[in-house]
């Protein structure tokens, strides 16, 4: 009985070493968004109009 305590002791002793630490702190520098994606929007529908005049029928392509 009195190895098992010492046992459970020193288990105790272990897990208590063991447990982590959560630290919050603010970033040093600031947290900046990429606003690209509207550009690249308005480049890809102006694209699709150029190409929709293109291939219409009306245009005699085809």
């Amino acid at each position: 009985m009195a190895k098992l305590l010492a046992t459970l002791a020193v288990a105790g002793l272990f897990l208590a070493a063991c447990t982590p630490t959560v630290q919050v702190a603010p970033p040093d520098k600031p947290i900046t968004i990429n606003l690209n994606v509207k550009i690249e929007h308005e480049i890809r529908v102006k694209v699709e109009k150029e190409l929709e005049s293109v291939i219409s029928e009306e245009s005699g392509l085809f």
